[in-house]
């Protein structure tokens, strides 16, 4: 007979964290979280009120769209109108978090997407935000947990009070971790497979 392995107390912490920060998304709540990258406001991607709400507490005009995360590559042919064949590729090579924008962009909240049609995604590996996308079966929105024009908090100890009152939930997974991140690098890929970076 075998036997089943332990759940030590740090998984058992995330998953009661993803139980209790997907309920709020499901409702249309905006939660702060541990991302791939730095701390990040999030919600939904596919709800409308809930993005405005972002842009309401980042203090940030919906002219300048975010970026959303998702669990797998499998997933981006139900966002991005066509796909270039290089796409998967590109992410494949990446070395670091890496936000991609995407021409013709579909199915999420229409402030998500630029005045051009493009949105910024990003495939995120890091546990608890792949966990909570997957178990969300939804992109994620993700921008950096600060008030627009204000430097973005590279650990939780950063994040403004103004914030933290803002959101609905406050993750409490990796509040502790002082491990600094950077943001993701940021590169545009056109439909012919053209490569631009935005940000490296």
């Amino acid at each position: 007979m075998c036997s089943l392995p332990r759940i030590t107390r740090n998984q058992s912490k995330m998953e009661n964290e993803l139980n209790k920060a997907c309920e709020i998304l499901r409702k249309g709540g905006v939660i702060l979280y541990p991302t791939d990258t730095i701390w990040g406001i999030g919600c939904d991607a596919t709800n409308e009120k809930a993005v405005e709400r972002i842009y309401q507490i980042k203090q940030r005009t919906d002219s300048k769209a975010m970026l959303v995360l998702l669990d797998s590559t499998a997933k981006l042919d139900f966002y991005v109108n066509e796909l270039p064949s290089i796409a998967l590729d590109v992410i494949e090579v990446a070395d670091r978090p890496q936000t991609i924008v995407f021409d013709d962009a579909k199915n999420v909240a229409p402030q998500l997407i630029a005045a051009d049609g493009s949105l910024g995604i990003r495939i995120t590996n890091e546990r608890f935000s792949q966990s909570l996308c997957r178990r969300l079966r939804k992109p994620l929105v993700s921008t950096s947990a600060n008030i627009s024009g204000q430097p973005a908090p590279a650990v939780f100890s950063e994040i403004s009070d103004e914030i933290i009152q803002a959101v609905d939930y406050v993750v409490d997974y990796r509040r502790d971790d002082a491990s600094k991140s950077k943001s993701s690098s940021i590169i545009r890929l056109g439909k012919g497979g053209q490569i631009k970076i935005i940000r490296e």
